[in-house]
């Protein structure tokens, strides 16, 4: 058989692992050839490739970002190149492995719909799939979070602040809570819901009263204000249909500064979230998401997907790993309330 994979959407750390994995399994398991396309989507739509073999994926399980490259491809693109795409993947004689969170398992489910040989993988730091118990990358980011949460604290009680923590997560909360919860923040704003300014200012507000001298709030990127509670700008969106954000820590400081009459602070922790070395937990994630992804492909299973349920990887439809986002329920927010 000849494999070929692609990483496309935002850059996630564990990809370079999965890609490993599936060239070590591929060739040391099956004889197979494997070649990598470059720019995701873009390099399947454009025949650009490389081939990758076990010299190509030496040392690379520890990377961060992807050899392969990203990118992002407009629907419209996707759609247009359904044909041009069937074509490259029947002169190269491929089963194509996609690489991709939410997003680009939509394009993986546009193109098994239209008869190509895809089996999905999912990765995103947002945790937001819902077929799948974890996805890698979520551990990484959270860990992130979490250190310069720490970090944080000792800063915003120095100079008596309120800092305002903007973590990734456009629809979901999930790296929000968890990182949160782990470094023991006063407030967590999530979009599934949408907060109240005058709950939350009277939430920081009795912690100064108490005579503490500073508050850590987290909030999501996609959180956003019960509708009437304060003036939001919303951002719009972006060419690809994605959501554009006006940034909530930066409205949020400036809100609740003007509310508590204390010093308050926006920090933005943006890429750094996606960057740099995996944990172990999702090295050891992505290794046998590709493993299980070849092996899907050797049995036929095209229009699949890897998932983790409790600790075994099944596999599952791409149009149920599309159906639905995995949503902070509210028990989970309730719980997080409880330790804040």
């Amino acid at each position: 058989m000849r494999l070929g994979v692609l990483t496309s959407g935002g850059d996630c750390p564990g990809l370079n692992a999965v890609i490993r994995s599936i060239v070590h399994r591929a060739v040391t398991g099956h004889s197979d050839d494997v070649i990598g396309f470059h720019d995701g989507w873009k390099g399947l739509l454009e025949c650009d490739y490389r081939k990758l073999d076990l010299d190509a994926v030496s040392g690379i399980l520890a990377r961060g970002g992807t050899i392969l490259g990203s990118s992002r491809v407009r629907p419209e693109h996707l759609r247009d190149g359904v044909e041009r795409t069937r074509g490259h993947v029947a002169e190269l004689g491929l089963d194509a492995i996609p690489i991709g969170g939410e997003g680009t398992l939509k394009a993986a489910r546009l193109m098994s719909d239209n008869g190509l040989p895809i089996v999905g993988v999912p990765k995103t730091i947002d945790n937001d799939i819902a077929v799948t118990d974890v996805t890698f990358g979520f551990d990484t980011a959270v860990g992130v979070a979490t250190e310069a949460l720490d970090r944080l604290k000792t800063t915003a009680e120095s100079h008596q602040r309120v800092l305002i923590v903007e973590v990734m997560g456009r629809h979901t909360g999930w790296i929000a809570l968890h990182s949160g919860m782990a470094a023991g923040a006063h407030a967590i704003v999530v979009p599934e819901r949408p907060f109240d300014i005058a709950e939350l200012t009277q939430r920081i507000g009795e912690r100064f009263s108490a005579g503490k001298k500073f508050a850590i709030v987290v909030a999501a990127e996609g959180a956003k204000p019960r509708e009437g509670t304060m003036e939001f700008d919303t951002g719009g969106t972006d060419v690809y249909g994605h959501e554009r954000f006006a940034g909530i820590a930066r409205q949020l400081s400036l809100e609740l500064e003007e509310r508590l009459g204390k010093e308050a602070r926006p920090v933005i922790l943006g890429h750094v979230q996606r960057g740099g070395t995996p944990t172990a937990y999702d090295r050891v994630l992505a290794t046998r998401f590709g493993w299980h992804a070849v092996e899907a492909v050797h049995r036929g299973e095209f229009g699949q997907m890897t998932a983790l349920l409790g600790t075994g990887i099944v596999m599952v439809p791409l149009a149920e790993a599309v159906e639905t986002l995995k949503t902070v329920p509210q028990g989970r927010y309730a719980e997080a309330e409880t330790v804040l």
